[in-house]
């Protein structure tokens, strides 16, 4: 059941896999799925650790494989930092992947290795036990190498300390205009000891009467450019998990499904059954999400997170784990999520990104080309 493709045309499929990725794979699997001749996108996975059932590992990473319609082909790489100098590394676990492939009926493409110091394909009979030099990947490199490995671009943006402080500050107003009633038209000045409410807060919280159009309107705006009581009501929004719940699903499709996603969500309060098909964007099934709407919600959230106070922080953080995950992108997902349990170990929402990591479950949706 495998195929072998000859020494410069592994180098020429190696150079081209950090363009297929957007990053170069550091201790890595990456597994490229063919339908026929064509490939149809690539997994990538952190490699098993010491000690770990290569065979149990194998068969999860075929799984993988076989729920993409009409794979019937894969080439393995293994990235590692080891020496090539005992031999290619990862060799075990490509064998393993070879043995589940071939009890799949999956043809086996290449099964190559990337060491510190050398490269190599089990498939080919005439590679040296300590591998080829490196040398020949660069020269087979055809277009530019994206910088950063698979954990890059994970972080928060950097924001100036006096917005995050005028964010912080409007927040407060916020919450102050939410939480206190709107002071009668004949009271001439507030109640002895009775706090102000400031009027951007009053004007803010305002737009939550249409809360489908508010997050629909962040969408489009340039995330940079968030004046603080806006930033500070989404910040606020995605605290709330009944309205983080109707952002996401209205991000990951429209405001019209945004606009059931509410209603759903005030029926459900009164005791009626949350549709099926709302609920299973949360765990990845259904529709696929429109991807460019999820990076710019990943865009705006990751700026939210960055500009909110640290005790108002995992909700937004959370929001970034879940859009990370449904664009395919556990490993981002993963940290978001860790940074939020460190603020919050209890959120819900971290919780479930995190379970789903720790699984390697990924959303259906990931192995569908539509």
């Amino acid at each position: 059941m495998t195929t072998i493709v000859k020494a410069a045309d592994a180098a020429h499929f190696l150079s081209l896999l950090p363009a297929m990725l957007g990053f170069t794979p550091v201790r890595s699997l990456v597994l490229v799925p063919f339908r026929g001749t064509r490939s149809i996108g690539a997994l990538r996975l952190d490699l098993p650790r010491d000690g770990a059932d290569l065979d149990a590992f194998a068969a999860t990473c075929l799984g993988m494989v076989c729920r993409i319609p009409d794979a019937d082909a894969l080439a393995a790489a293994v990235f590692s930092d080891e020496s090539c100098a005992a031999g290619l590394p990862g060799s075990p676990l490509l064998a393993s992947i070879r043995r589940a492939a071939d009890a799949c009926g999956v043809r086996v493409a290449d099964a190559l290795s990337v060491g510190s110091d050398g490269w190599g394909s089990l498939l080919d009979d005439d590679c040296p036990r300590a591998g080829r030099p490196l040398d020949a990947l660069s020269l087979a490199t055809p277009v530019a190498v994206p910088p950063g490995d698979q954990a890059s671009g994970a972080g928060l943006p950097s924001v100036p300390p006096k917005q995050a402080e005028a964010v912080a500050s409007a927040l407060r107003a916020v919450r102050t205009a939410l939480r206190d009633p709107r002071r009668d038209e004949n009271d001439v000045a507030p109640r002895r000891g009775a706090r102000r409410i400031h009027p951007e807060a009053l004007a803010v919280v305002g737009r939550l009467d249409d809360v489908v159009a508010c997050f629909e309107q962040s969408l489009d705006a340039d995330p940079t450019s968030l004046a603080p009581f806006d930033a500070a009501l989404l910040v606020w929004c995605l605290s709330r998990p009944a309205l983080r719940d109707v952002a996401i699903v209205q991000w990951a499709a429209d405001a019209r499904r945004g606009m059931r996603a509410l209603d759903a969500q005030r029926r459900w309060e009164e005791g009626a059954e949350y549709p099926a098909d709302l609920a299973m964007t949360m765990w990845g099934d259904g529709p696929r999400p429109d991807p460019g709407r999820l990076a710019r919600a990943l865009d705006l959230t990751r700026r939210l997170a960055a500009l909110a106070p640290p005790a108002a922080r995992p909700g937004a953080l959370a929001t970034c784990a879940w859009l990370s995950w449904a664009l395919g992108r556990s490993t981002h997902a993963e940290r978001y999520a860790l940074m939020a349990a460190e603020l919050e170990p209890g959120h819900g929402l971290t919780q479930i990104v995190l379970a789903f990591v720790s699984v390697g479950h990924l959303p259906d949706w990931a192995f569908r080309g539509e």
